[in-house]
């Protein structure tokens, strides 16, 4: 099976890329992420690559990055995300925020997916919530050493929790406010208060 395919840009369609390699022409399935970042045409280009084979098809699905190749397969665990539908989760979730929207349950940023509902998502938050965290992320938000890898936000009696939905109420993305409270804590001089906790990460939101 394919690992990696390098060559030249012939076409960039829709949802894939067709990429020239000694003349030999790939269909290459990737996330608008990807597509957007990967070039055009005559351009050279480098893609990981994922085979699916089934009896009528032979399908590859290519990613610039490491992280996005294994969010890809981690979603794909997941029992009614099927590889359309976890390209289109990438396309609007980057992999560098992925972790932290599982981590913070914000089922808006699954369902903003093309094909992702509200049960979809629910099950996808359900099942990846301890997974997510195994993932090492080359790229993490600013300020945290570990995307992902933090104890969960909902985590029951945890001030984080009650940060969290402070920021919520005030007009903010879960994801947003979640990933602002984790910076947050690691710069405030007491954990167990509330209040600076959320002035520092309101100060984290309005950098």
């Amino acid at each position: 099976m394919f690992a990696k395919l390098s060559g030249i840009i012939d076409t960039v369609l829709e949802n894939a890329v067709i990429l020239d390699v000694q003349g030999v022409g790939y269909l290459v399935h990737a996330s608008p992420r990807t597509l957007s970042r990967v070039g055009g045409h005559g351009d050279t280009a480098s893609l990981l690559i994922d085979t699916n084979v089934r009896e009528d098809a032979i399908t590859l699905y290519g990613f610039l990055e490491a992280a996005e190749q294994e969010w890809f397969r981690l979603l794909t665990t997941v029992q009614g995300v099927g590889a359309k539908a976890a390209m289109a989760i990438l396309g609007v979730t980057p992999p560098d925020q992925l972790g932290f929207a599982i981590a913070a349950g914000d089922k808006t940023a699954l369902t903003r997916a093309d094909g992702v509902g509200p049960k979809l998502a629910t099950r996808i938050l359900t099942e990846l919530k301890d997974k997510a965290g195994k993932i090492d992320l080359q790229a993490k938000p600013k300020g945290v050493q570990a995307a992902a890898s933090p104890a969960p936000a909902n985590e029951e009696g945890g001030i984080e929790n009650d940060a969290v939905s402070a920021l919520v109420n005030l007009g903010y993305g879960r994801t947003d406010a979640y990933t602002a409270v984790l910076q947050a804590k690691q710069k405030a001089n007491d954990n167990s208060n509330l209040n600076e906790l959320i002035k520092l990460a309101l100060k984290e939101l309005a950098s």
